[in-house]
């Protein structure tokens, strides 16, 4: 049988381990609850003190913060083994992979020291608010404004689509500390929720896939927040910010489409082998064969791009238009291949019990979220005009 799950060439022996220790974790503490977190949409906090105890929510933080002072590839394992196993209820991706990499970069000592440990061990729950119902990859549209009010600021607003937004106590939200600079005037300000005046969440909204993942929308009337929780020397670097941290987001994305994208093509070959029409297993039929060896090319031809990035990206090497070119072309083949996937299940790929059918609903979003397909091709186009 063709192995699916190669060994990756930025893979050492301590991500292996690592790997291993991830996998057997998702699939004896994770895969049992997530109906459980689906029926509730969210993932319980007990369930995050466990991931923060082996060291699974922010891996690639430095150790005098509470991480494991590794790699990006300890990331990228953690996307692919939530893939690997269906899950998209439980978002460490934002908690770890991107909102703790703000802190890292940009955060003061005194801040670090603050809040990284607090989310390495999961006391504290971490979302990035930056969509606005009226602003999506349009981030340069952002309305919140944060004005200056002697040491803190005062924060008015509305975000939405805010992934972890019901559960976290930690949030950094985009806002403009000078509206009339457009991008230059952005800014980015740490909250902390708990008993916070004039913050409200509010629906955790209902989607067509991810059912177990919070996503929320937030409000901010008159919310007071110390200047000392600003990202940065200065006011006005939040967009700069934000431009330098999404190539990890959109990599993280891809990497994580990837991984589902072949976990689709796994439960296919046993579906297709088992399941029977006219007397014989569907992978006797010429078109069964063909439409899986298309969707098994694509997945390796993807898988060895995919592999390439995460390695220049460890190295500091990868550029903005090539993690969009990532999270393009993994996105869309992602999309691609399990529709084909379901196609083959018949009429049980439409039926909410199987894996297929969720993977369906779950990876659609990856085409918007992020920023959608749209931008990735006109950052892309950018590059040659």
């Amino acid at each position: 049988m063709y192995d699916l799950r190669p060994k990756r060439p930025w893979e050492t022996e301590e991500v292996v381990m690592f790997r291993d220790a991830v996998r057997r974790f998702l699939e004896t503490e994770a895969v049992p609850c997530d109906e459980h977190w689906r029926k509730q949409k969210f993932v319980d906090r007990d369930f995050w003190h466990q991931a923060g105890a082996l060291g699974m929510l922010c891996p690639s933080m430095p150790e005098e913060y509470g991480g494991s002072g590794g790699s990006f590839a300890l990331e990228a394992v953690i996307s692919e083994e939530l893939s690997y196993v269906s899950m998209t209820s439980f978002m460490q991706n934002v908690h770890g992979g991107i909102v703790a990499p703000y802190l890292a970069h940009y955060g003061t000592d005194a801040q670090k020291q603050r809040w990284l440990p607090k989310m390495c061990s999961g006391e504290f729950i971490g979302a990035i608010a930056m969509t606005e119902p009226g602003c999506g990859s349009d981030l340069q549209a952002i309305r919140t404004t944060a004005r200056r009010e002697g040491d803190h600021y005062v924060i008015n607003g509305s975000k939405t689509f805010i992934s972890n937004g019901y559960t976290a106590d930690l949030v950094i939200v985009a806002a403009k500390t000078d509206p009339s600079q457009g991008a230059k005037g952005m800014t980015l300000i740490v909250i902390e929720t708990a008993e916070l005046a004039g913050f409200q969440r509010g629906r955790n909204l209902d989607k067509i896939g991810m059912h177990g993942n919070d996503t929320a929308e937030l409000f901010f009337d008159e919310v007071r927040v110390p200047v000392a929780n600003r990202l940065g020397a200065e006011e006005g670097l939040g967009f700069v910010q934000m431009m330098q941290q999404l190539p990890q987001e959109r990599l993280a994305i891809a990497v994580g489409a990837q991984a589902m994208m072949e976990r689709a093509i796994e439960i296919t070959i046993a579906y297709v082998h088992e399941r029977k029409a006219f007397k014989k297993s569907l992978i006797e039929f010429q078109n069964t064969r063909f439409k899986l060896a298309e969707c098994l090319t694509t997945a390796r031809i993807t898988r060895t791009f995919i592999d390439d990035c995460v390695a220049r990206h460890m190295r500091g090497e990868l550029s903005t238009v090539d993690a969009s070119m990532a999270k393009l072309w993994c996105t869309e083949k992602q999309c691609e291949v399990i529709d084909e996937c379901l196609q083959l299940h018949g009429g049980y790929g439409f039926m909410a019990e199987y894996p297929i059918a969720r993977m369906h609903a779950d990876a659609r979003v990856s085409r918007i979220a992020g920023g959608a397909s749209e931008i990735m091709k006109e950052i892309v186009a950018r590059s040659f005009t």
